[in-house]
């Protein structure tokens, strides 16, 4: 089965809030059990406080607790009486000056349940209506602490209960001073009661309808969330599908600026691309069409006027078709190294070369051009050797074409400087020639393929335009830069940057 995001989402935040709904009500089930017994223990010690005050008066009158050894039924007449001589004076249990203590209700008569309540209507509306949960008035008396209650005398021995019972609640029973006897009390470890247990019992079922209600409301906001927040992706769920069928105009829509946002904006910055790099490619083979079918147009116009006899087949229109030949296949060769490049399959020999002598050399052969184009040609080397390491036959390809560039399209009488120095670890080359310049704005595009300005660079002056995009895909294979910018003699200043050897960096 195929779970969406929002399926997830939902079931991930809905078995997060079950599991926390469920570990609050257990704890919150178990907390309330342990303080409910923790309450009943209290109210049970306070009780022993008033058990030991009617046997410290028992004691002083009687001077001893023999009348009682192992008779709980004495124990339980003589608190009866003491409740009823009580009750006629204040209605409480026990002596009524005792501050802070909250004295039980007086104990009901064990051999009749006919018997009236001790305490009259009004002194039991005077102490409030005892707490859910709690036994009636008639059933909160000493008695109930049952078998769980220890009374023994002061040389440990037991007068009522089990000797050694487990007194973690106990209360000493005092007469002027002296303990004539200890109580003792075993802690409650279950609630028997069953109005107790009723109370406990409704209180839990409240806590489960409230987490169950607890649960709906979060499934029912779970669902919501989950489709709110991935609303988005629907959206970009077009829009990306809408690109896989080649509808580069389509942009996504900006709603948020979260997460979901910043990914609505890069799915539009590479609709950006993919548009930007059809309209280049449209361009490319739009060009290179045009490219391919000028010489071949020559061409058939030569060959197609020999044969009908316009023109001979003479030395001179062999000349003209050997041109246009050269011609188509140096632009069929810069094609096949862009295609190379771009496909990541143009291999470089690199070794330890001297740039200085590279440039010297490359500049000699180019000296007698220059001559002859009324071009003057000033070459600024350093003393010393400049090592890189590099692919020496890319190089010279990048500098005949740099040179090429200058030399073709440099006005006459002109001027061409190349200066090259190093500084930081970088040998810098510098061409620079005088006017024309290209129009302003344009010296990034020199490097886009066939590109060509309206001006200076046109196809009458030959070339294919694809000269310094091949220099540029060189120059960044040897992990340098290459720049152009205007010259302040005038026309186009080319910089170069590539890395030295680690010996020659300063």
């Amino acid at each position: 089965m195929r779970l969406s995001i929002t399926k997830k989402i939902a079931f991930s935040v809905i078995g997060l809030v079950m599991m926390c709904l469920v570990t609050m009500a257990w704890v919150t089930t178990q907390n309330l059990q342990r303080g409910f017994m923790d309450y009943l223990n209290e109210v049970q010690g306070q009780q022993l406080d008033e058990l030991s005050l009617i046997l410290a008066g028992y004691y002083q009158k009687h001077g001893s607790f023999d009348a009682l050894r192992k008779n709980p039924r004495a124990l339980n007449t003589l608190a009866d009486s003491h409740g009823a001589d009580d009750d006629s004076e204040s209605g409480m249990w026990g002596p009524p000056d005792r501050p802070g203590f909250e004295r039980p209700f007086p104990p009901p008569d064990p051999q009749a349940d006919e018997r009236p309540p001790p305490h009259p209507p009004a002194q039991r509306d005077r102490r409030g209506p005892p707490p859910a949960g709690r036994a009636p008035a008639s059933t909160q008396h000493w008695l109930i602490l049952g078998p769980r209650l220890t009374l023994v005398d002061v040389s440990g021995e037991a007068i009522i209960g089990q000797p050694g019972a487990p007194s973690e609640i106990s209360t000493p029973v005092t007469v002027d001073g002296r303990v004539v006897g200890t109580l003792s009390l075993t802690p409650m470890t279950k609630i028997a009661d069953p109005n107790q247990t009723s109370f406990i019992g409704n209180q839990v079922r409240n806590i489960e309808m409230l987490a169950a209600l607890l649960l709906l409301v979060a499934v029912v906001v779970a669902i919501w969330l989950a489709r709110h927040l991935l609303s988005p992706v629907a959206a970009l769920r077009k829009v990306t599908q809408s690109i896989a069928r080649g509808n580069l105009r389509v942009r996504a829509a900006i709603i948020n600026q979260d997460e979901l946002g910043e990914f609505a904006r890069h799915i539009n910055s590479m609709a950006d691309a993919l548009e930007s790099h059809d309209k280049q490619r449209r361009k490319v083979l739009a060009d290179i069409s045009h490219e391919l079918r000028t010489p071949l147009t020559v061409m058939r116009g030569e060959i197609e006027a020999i044969q009908d006899g316009i023109r001979q087949p003479d030395e001179a229109a062999i000349r003209s078709l050997h041109a246009e030949v050269l011609h188509l296949g140096n632009l069929i060769d810069d094609l096949y190294q862009l295609a190379l490049a771009d496909a990541g399959d143009l291999r470089y020999s690199k070794s330890e070369l001297d740039l200085n002598q590279l440039i010297r050399d490359v500049a000699g052969r180019f000296q007698p051009r220059m001559q002859a184009a009324q071009l003057e040609l000033s070459v600024q080397l350093p003393a010393k050797k400049l090592l890189i390491m590099a692919d020496p036959d890319r190089l010279v390809q990048v500098l005949n074409n740099l040179m090429e560039n200058s030399v073709r399209y440099t006005n006459a009488p002109g001027r061409i400087v190349l200066t090259l120095n190093c500084h930081a670890g970088l040998a810098t080359l510098t061409i620079e020639d005088s006017a024309p310049d290209v129009p302003p704005g344009m010296h990034e595009r020199l490097f886009e393929r066939l590109f060509r300005t309206d001006q200076a660079r046109t196809r009458q002056n030959g070339g294919s335009g694809l000269g310094l995009s091949i220099c540029k895909v060189f120059i960044l294979a040897h992990g340098g830069t290459i720049q152009a910018a205007s010259s302040a003699l005038g026309g186009v200043k080319i910089v170069i940057h590539l890395p030295v050897k680690e010996e020659q960096q300063t």
